[in-house]
């Protein structure tokens, strides 16, 4: 039998301002210069995925558009490219929630992969068919690199949610 790694530990509901604020830093970790290197992962795609995947009521389409945009006047890129990527990716992610929050956190990351990878597959295909060259397979490497960030970054994001360890004897749950 397979060993499963799940901690019995209660999470509290997420606070909207810390979903707020791990957007605004993965907004701003790509906005560095460094975010147009070839194994550098989107961070706004991968913050975005989880969030989509982890509470998909608060952060969904319009999110991932505002989101979309804002990268495009970034980027200068083609006005819509990440806003329709991000939409996509908030879409299925959300869609997908419930079976994906079911598998543990190596097996999650199994399934955010094609969603990570079909975010630059759009983006690709939307700067192709508005001229551009190819960028080349290393431009694939993002989502991989993002792929293997999954765990570390689900316990990041999800460390303000954990109740204490400890219990107090005076409360009865």
């Amino acid at each position: 039998m397979q060993p499963t790694f799940t901690s019995s530990r209660i999470l509290q509901p997420v606070r909207p301002w810390f979903i707020y604020v791990s957007l605004f830093v993965a907004l701003m970790l790509n906005f560095l210069s460094t975010s147009h290197w070839a194994m550098v992962p989107d961070w706004i795609a991968l913050v975005l995925c989880f969030w989509s995947v982890r509470e998909f009521r608060r952060i969904g389409m319009g999110w991932a558009f505002m989101l979309g945009i804002i990268m495009d006047v970034a980027n200068s890129a083609a006005l819509g490219q990440h806003a329709l990527a991000y939409v996509v990716l908030a879409y299925l992610a959300s869609t997908l929630s419930r079976r994906i929050l079911w598998f543990p956190l190596v097996e999650q990351a199994l399934h955010i992969f094609p969603l990570l990878l079909l975010v630059q597959f759009i983006q690709v295909l939307i700067r192709l068919m508005a001229g551009s060259t190819s960028p080349g397979l290393e431009y694939f490497v993002g989502p991989m690199i993002a792929t293997l960030l999954w765990v570390p970054a689900t316990y990041l994001l999800l460390l303000p949610q954990y109740r204490p360890a400890e219990q107090d004897p005076n409360r009865p749950i």
